[in-house]
């Protein structure tokens, strides 16, 4: 079965080749998406979009993961990994998708790809670039996904757990609990009992 998984190998080898061929053929890269997902129509959307926004979006990405890579270039940086930052930068900042997901998948990519340290050099910088939005988020600017923000009361960055309401009124929106119950815990975008 083809996966979303699947979908960012795709992406991820045709970055590689436009990062190193910026000459090659849009329809050609279409033509080998739509083939190597064996036509999944909704799979290859998301793919063309994931490419496309990447391509278009390069040198906005190329900037955050530039501030956020210590000691490292991107010119320095070994193609696999720098496509898969690329990647994974842009679905952090720019899409919906959860962040700890997309680090997950970013790294499994980095692993599969990249060389013996890949995994983790591409895990630290991921998370740093997610600490920066969660943070900017929590200092006033619109949260990735305010609609759960906004919902829950409740923004949080990284593994911090934040158990109250931003205000210290009750939740009219929340039934009252009883002492055996946990309280709610908001891991990010993740509402857990």
């Amino acid at each position: 079965m083809t996966t979303r998984r699947r979908a960012r190998e795709i992406v991820l080898q045709l970055l590689y080749e436009e990062d190193l061929h910026p000459e090659q053929n849009a329809k050609v890269a279409d033509q080998f998406l739509t083939k190597r997902l064996h036509g999944n129509r909704p799979l290859v959307e998301f793919a063309r979009k994931l490419f496309h926004n990447v391509v278009a979006n390069r040198k906005e990405l190329d900037k955050a993961l530039s501030s956020k890579a210590a000691n490292w270039s991107l010119r320095r940086m070994a193609a696999i990994d720098r496509n898969v930052l690329r990647l994974g930068a842009y679905e952090i900042l720019m899409t919906d998708t959860p962040g700890r997901v997309v680090i997950n998948e970013a790294v499994e990519l980095a692993k599969r790809y990249g060389d013996r340290q890949s995994g983790q050099f591409v895990n630290g910088i991921l998370d740093r670039v997610l600490h920066q939005t969660a943070a900017s988020s929590v200092d006033g600017d619109p949260p990735q996904d305010s609609a759960t923000a906004e919902a829950t009361g409740n923004l949080t960055t990284g593994n911090q757990a934040t158990a109250e309401p931003a205000s210290s009124s009750p939740d009219i929106h929340q039934p009252a609990r009883s002492d055996a119950s946990p309280p709610k815990v908001n891991y990010g975008r993740f509402q857990t009992t």
